[in-house]
């Protein structure tokens, strides 16, 4: 069974720093696109930032120049570093992907379970 697991998050100051964790596990082949998601209570899904497996990266323009994603092929792992933190950030953060099985070769798109970003003025 693929999952994956999301580490990170809490409280945090504005200006201040948080680092997510992501790590996909279970029966994998490969990993192709890596994204960081965020939602607010009341409001749509947005994308944050996106990483092709090549390393080639977008960002959403609110988040340009202090946030950075990032991943390690060999452990199957994205990351996101939030940096120069705004209360606007708050919000819950999921982790994305489509993963292809090992086990039976098919494509997924999978969803972490969400973690609580919130930064307090």
């Amino acid at each position: 069974q693929v999952q994956l697991v999301e580490s990170g998050g809490g409280l945090v100051q504005a200006g201040g720093s948080l680092r997510l964790s992501c790590a996909a596990s279970g029966s994998i082949f490969s990993i192709g696109n890596m994204n960081w998601y965020r939602q607010a209570p009341g409001k749509q899904r947005e994308l944050v930032a996106s990483i092709g497996r090549g390393g080639n990266t977008n960002y959403a323009d609110s988040v340009k120049g202090r946030f950075t994603i990032s991943r390690d092929n060999a452990k199957n792992t994205v990351y996101l570093q939030m940096n120069s933190l705004k209360p606007e950030d708050t919000a819950v953060y999921y982790c994305n992907a489509n993963i292809r099985e090992g086990r039976n070769n098919l494509l997924r798109n999978n969803w972490g379970q969400g973690t609580q970003v919130t930064v307090s003025s």
